[in-house]
């Protein structure tokens, strides 16, 4: 699996190291809260809450540099759409990839 990176981030930010830390700042702080949300929402049955929930996270998936998980996101996003949930555990791996990246930070 992909793992997550800072190269979004540092091509954002052209060098302005506040910039890139507040990006980060909001991203470990809103990951964690989108995340139960999201599990909240599945858990419940709740396939259109937890398409939106995909949605918002997939901005956090990209950039993290996750381009193959992003497409994994899109495709998910649309099978909840349609209560199927094709690509459940595959999205679970990249939320725990990212959880575990975002406490090293």
């Amino acid at each position: 699996m992909e793992q997550p990176n800072l190269s979004y981030i540092h091509s954002m930010s052209g060098g302005d190291k506040a910039f890139e830390e507040k990006l980060l700042d909001i991203i470990k702080n809103e990951f964690p809260l989108e995340k139960q949300v999201y599990c909240t929402n599945f858990e419940a049955g709740h396939f259109k809450a937890t398409a939106e929930c995909v949605h918002k996270l997939k901005h956090k998936i990209s950039i993290l540099g996750l381009e193959k998980s992003y497409e994994l996101a899109q495709a998910y996003e649309a099978n909840l759409l349609e209560s199927n949930t094709k690509g459940h555990l595959e999205f679970e791996a990249v939320l725990k990839v990212i959880t575990d990246y975002l406490e090293q930070l």
